[in-house]
């Protein structure tokens, strides 16, 4: 594992996640309470979470967290255009969240069509990216692991220089999500 600068951040999800494998369930608080206090006092997720749109994939309950807790970006096979890595500059330089996690997962159909020879239409976008990604790998899961890789470099090297991110000590971290088991493995 690489030397973190908020490993308590990493072991709450860790943590969340082994709650959410045990119990079947996501306890997250989703109460009117905590709804209004994150209208009148504002979000201050302590995790970025950058997954794919695949609908079996929902890090609130994988990660056992509630409203407020996590800052989601989703896309079709997790790729990184200057969207996402807008949206990610704005969750850790404005809204405080200090962990950046690119989360895969088994059994994902962006990936598996990449292999298949990619796409038609704007699906080819995606596609095409995951390919420089995976290069000629044609194992689904070793592939999964490779664009996770890169989606982690490509991140670290967008906010490289990147003063405000840089100060506050965030942490890029891949993992892969298994959609049968419910369990994360962590990368690196």
């Amino acid at each position: 594992m690489i030397k973190m600068n908020n490993p308590k951040l990493l072991e709450r999800l860790q943590k969340g996640n082994e709650e959410y494998v045990r119990s079947g369930r996501c306890d997250g608080d989703f109460s009117p309470s905590i709804r209004e206090l994150t209208e009148s006092k504002g979000q201050h997720p302590y995790a970025i979470i950058i997954t794919c749109s695949d609908s079996r994939v929902i890090p609130e309950a994988i990660f056992n967290a509630g409203i407020g807790d996590l800052f989601v970006i989703r896309v079709a096979g997790n790729v990184l255009d200057d969207h996402q890595l807008g949206s990610i500059e704005y969750a850790a330089a404005h809204l405080g969240s200090k962990l950046i996690v690119m989360l895969g997962h088994t059994g994902c159909g962006a990936v598996g069509a990449t292999i298949s020879g990619g796409g038609d239409g704007f699906i080819k976008y995606i596609t095409d990216k995951i390919s420089d990604a995976i290069g000629k790998e044609k194992d689904p899961q070793k592939a999964c692991e490779l664009n996770v890789i890169n989606g982690v470099n490509e991140i670290r090297e967008a906010f490289r220089n990147h003063e405000e991110i840089q100060a506050a000590g965030c942490d890029v971290i891949g993992a892969i999500y298994d959609i049968k088991t419910g369990m994360v493995r962590w990368l690196e």
